[in-house]
Order: C-alpha cells, then structure tokens, then sequence
C-alpha cells in the first residue's frame, strides 16, 4: 500500500543571515559552523527570557497580548538551529521551550472559569516575568551607561621630581650697612652719657667676643653686638672689629630681604674659596 506525505509546507522560517541580498532559511549542508560560532550567539542572549523578548521586539508585538503560537515557532526555530550544529543548549532554554509549548496546548483549550468568574490567561505567569526581566534590563543597561571608574575614568598619577629650591641671599651692600651704623650712631647720640670713665677698648677683644657669640648662634643681629652704653668708641671699635673679621673671611653679612635687617654669620667654606 502506498503512503503518500500529506504533510502541508510550514511556513518560512526567520531568516537567521542574508547572503547577496538572499535570506537564508535553513543552512547549506556543505556549511561547516564552528561551535565556538554559535557560542557566541547564544552569548548574545542572557537567557531564555532574553531571547524571547529579543523575538517580540523584533516583530514589534504587544508584549501584553503575544501570539505565542508564532513566537513558539520562532523560539523552536533558534532552538533547533542552535542543535543543528551541536551546540550544548543551556538547560534553562530546553525548560522554557516546555513552557512555551504547554501554554501553546492550553490555548487550544477551553480556559477555567476562577471564583470571580474570570478566565485565566495562561499567558498571563509568561507575561508577568517577560515585563519583569524586561524593566530590570533596561534598569541594568541606564546603570551600565553611568560613567564608571577604571572604564571611563582613570585616576591620574604624576610623581613630582626632586627639586632643591635654594633662596639666594641678596647682597649687603656698603651704603647699607653705612646707613646701618649711622642708625646706631644716631641712637648712642640719644642715649649720650656725660660720665666720664676711662676704659680701654681692644679690637682684637671685640673681635673676640663677636666670634664666641656666632658659636652660640648661627645668625646675630648687627644691631645687637653694639652695647649703647659705650658711646661712640665702642660704636667705633666694634664695627671696627666686623671689619676686621669681614677682611679675613671670617663673617659676612647677610639679609633675608632687600632692606630687611642686616644679620652677621660665619663665613661659609665657598666664602674662604
């Protein structure tokens, strides 16, 4: 007895690539796909409800009423493409393929009548995660385009060189240090004693003492080395004695500032050079 195949064509399927210009349907049996190839495909997907969802948007479909006959269709259609060429379907694919083709079979079916007298949708479980899954990817992707640290910013280094800063000393110069001694001079004429004592100066002695004192400190105000009470020679003698101890490099005088008070220190090893 002879059979024959009563089978009606299906529809097309989705074309899955374009070649020419031509949409390919079903895969060239000379076509080798690596597997790592279709891995990547699935990849595109974060699951079962990602490439459900990626079907009705496509076809720009109500997602509050889905022709779930047409997007099983479509759904199986990626399902066998993916076994065609050996891939290991994730589990959870298999089990929403089940979902889908049950809900599919209870559509052809009467629907029940709940206690408040409205028919259950059994699309309705299917609807409720796809908006779900849908708001949270598109919560994810708002947070995924915030700029991120280490993606889109980078936290900037720079290491500062080692840089000796030196402050010159400004030179003295001789109408200062005149202009100086004429203050003193000015001061000693103010506090002028009338006593007259008889004292032996030495500016050897003075040099002395102005010597013990830079041991003691680093940086001697001028003013201070002269004693007011000495009058003039004194006055004389000392500033004789700076002289002295600048001719020899012993001292030298120095200022933080222009004009700024002028300080007496030891003579550095550069200044005896």
């Amino acid at each position: 007895m002879n059979s024959c195949d009563t089978t009606e064509p299906t529809e097309s399927m989705t074309p899955f690539a374009m070649v020419n210009g031509q949409a390919l349907t079903t895969l060239p049996k000379d076509l080798y796909i690596p597997p790592d190839a279709m891995e990547v495909f699935l990849e595109a997907f974060e699951g079962p409800l990602d490439l459900l969802l990626y079907l009705i948007k496509k076809q720009n479909l109500d997602i509050l009423n889905i022709p779930i006959a047409e997007v099983t269709r479509q759904y199986m259609e990626y399902v066998e493409l993916m076994k065609e060429v050996s891939l290991e379907l994730a589990a959870e694919y298999l089990v929403m393929a089940a979902i889908l083709a049950e809900i599919k079979s209870r559509m052809l079916l009467p629907r029940p009548v709940t206690a408040e007298g409205i028919e259950e949708d059994p699309r309705a479980e299917l609807i409720r995660r796809l908006m779900e899954y849908e708001r949270i990817k598109k919560a994810a992707e708002k947070i995924d385009h915030l700029p991120r640290h280490g993606r889109d910013t980078f936290a900037a280094h720079a290491d500062m060189p080692d840089v000796a800063f030196e402050k010159p000393q400004p030179t003295v110069s001789l109408q200062e240090l005149m202009l100086a001694l004429a203050d003193v001079m000015t001061r000693i004429e103010i506090n002028k004693s009338h006593a007259i004592q008889r004292e032996p100066l030495s500016v050897r002695e003075r040099m002395t003492r102005i010597l013990s004192a830079l041991q003691e400190k680093e940086f001697i105000s001028f003013n201070s080395l002269f004693t007011l009470k000495e009058g003039r020679p004194g006055v004389v003698v000392t500033f004789l004695a700076m002289l002295e101890l600048l001719k020899d490099h012993i001292i030298e005088f120095v200022q933080t500032a222009p004009f700024a008070p002028i300080h007496i220190k030891a003579a550095t090893q550069e200044t005896h050079a």
